[in-house]
């Protein structure tokens, strides 16, 4: 699958979205202009050591990238949006598709939405809420995609480690 992050402006949301693409084996895909640098300290900071794990394409235009997906026999594109007709539940996701997210400030242009409406979906939120974080919307989307997958090549269950924890590392709180 593919996170395609179009014109994203703040470096520690790509950070973030970048490790949740190596952990999740998706690939990131972002469309210039770019409001920072890919050297940016802040956005090495956010992926931690997860960015040689990250496979990151940068294209020139939202147009590259569709003509690059189509070579890479990509499948179907999903475009969220709080202005979105339906749930991101509701659409059955598959090996190769893409979702598509929009600047932090602005989303997605309405035009592009218009021209892709059937394929547009959003978070379910309170009433007046503008929006969440990009990369929470982002891992909230990937995980629901990868979920109706099988979660295909991730690793679902984890195992103690037997390692010593130091006195006082933990607070038990009881309830």
């Amino acid at each position: 699958m593919h996170i395609v992050l179009v014109e994203p402006e703040i470096p520690q949301n790509t950070g973030n979205i970048a490790r949740t693409c190596a952990a999740t084996g998706m690939r990131l895909h972002l469309i210039e202009p770019l409001g920072f640098s890919l050297e940016d300290r802040y956005l090495k900071r956010a992926g931690l050591d997860y960015w040689p794990m990250a496979r990151v394409r940068v294209h020139a235009s939202f147009e590259d990238f569709c003509a690059a997906f189509v070579r890479m026999g990509g499948g179907r594109m999903y475009f969220a949006s709080t202005k979105a007709p339906r749930a991101y539940t509701r659409a059955a996701y598959r090996a190769g598709d893409a979702l598509v997210f929009g600047r932090e400030t602005r989303g997605l242009p309405e035009t592009l939405l218009a021209r892709h409406w059937e394929d547009c979906v959003r978070i379910p939120m309170m009433p007046g809420a503008r929006s969440l974080n990009l990369s929470n919307s982002v891992a909230v989307l990937a995980y629901e995609a990868l979920r109706q997958q099988g979660f295909p090549g991730l690793q679902s269950e984890g195992r103690l480690t037997g390692r010593e924890e130091p006195d006082g590392a933990w607070v038990d709180y009881q309830f």
